[in-house]
């Protein structure tokens, strides 16, 4: 796969997420895998949440 490239998986209810890097505040980045066994992570979707109304 081409880096850059993304892959399409569908996932169920209990499957575990891939991991993925965001940018968090500050132009910090973070992994999912960095809290593996040391927080729980809770991941939520805003579509539009900062767009003007």
């Amino acid at each position: 796969m081409p880096q850059g490239a993304t892959q399409t998986k569908t996932l169920k209810v209990g499957d575990r997420a891939p991991d993925f890097t965001l940018k968090a505040h500050g132009e910090r980045t973070v992994k999912l895998s960095d809290f593996h066994g040391k927080k729980n992570v809770f991941i939520a979707f805003y579509p539009l949440n900062w767009t003007p109304v």
